[in-house]
């Protein structure tokens, strides 16, 4: 019973890295310190979609590049108007070239909700009211082999989580982000 919230944890984290949801995404303003190649990242972040600056009131989006292409093409000691970020750590931002001034910046990312375990605000959360078979299935599987349960069960358990998480992705990546009107009805296979 005490791992039950470990359970839970689980599924949410294989859903949350599984399905493309626009309700998982976030934006966040923030802006750079002159001299400083480094931005933090936010706490729920786990991916980020795009990264902009405001300089003398232009909007320009930073291309997202690997860490060793911003060093090695830019070094340590270039300053100007940055056009390319990558993530350093589990904690930073890097930009480059460096600031040179205290640009504003905003961060388009996907992140991870508070979890159904730590009580959420309501007691709820997205997942516990709009997928709650994806929830539970994801939930089960984890449980059942911690339980070194029967390996039929298992799969079992697995196929109707697979199952959820398929009819999840059809509506977050196919219904969710589609617009009808310009686009037509969305073409992907409906399971």
């Amino acid at each position: 019973v005490t791992h039950l919230p470990d359970f839970i944890k689980g599924a949410e984290e294989r859903i949350f890295k599984s399905v493309d949801l626009e309700i998982f995404r976030k934006n966040v303003t923030t802006s750079f310190t002159a001299n400083d190649k480094f931005l933090t990242l936010p706490d729920d972040y786990l991916a980020s979609f795009s990264m902009q600056i405001t300089s003398s009131g232009n909007e320009t989006f930073l291309l997202q590049k690997d860490v060793n292409f911003l060093q090695e093409a830019y070094g340590a000691s270039s300053a100007g108007t940055p056009r390319f970020y990558a993530q350093f750590d589990s904690n930073n931002f890097i930009v480059a070239p460096t600031p040179s001034s205290n640009f504003a910046a905003e961060l388009h990312y996907y992140y991870r909700p508070d979890s159904l375990t730590v009580g959420a605000t309501s007691g709820t959360t997205w997942l516990s009211t709009n997928a709650p078979f994806a929830l539970l299935f994801g939930s089960l599987v984890d449980a059942y082999i911690f339980m070194k349960g029967e390996p039929d069960l298992i799969q079992q358990y697995e196929k109707r989580f697979t199952d959820q998480l398929t009819r999840l992705k059809d509506y977050g990546e196919a219904r969710e982000n589609t617009d009808a009107y310009s686009e037509g009805l969305p073409k992907t296979q409906r399971t």
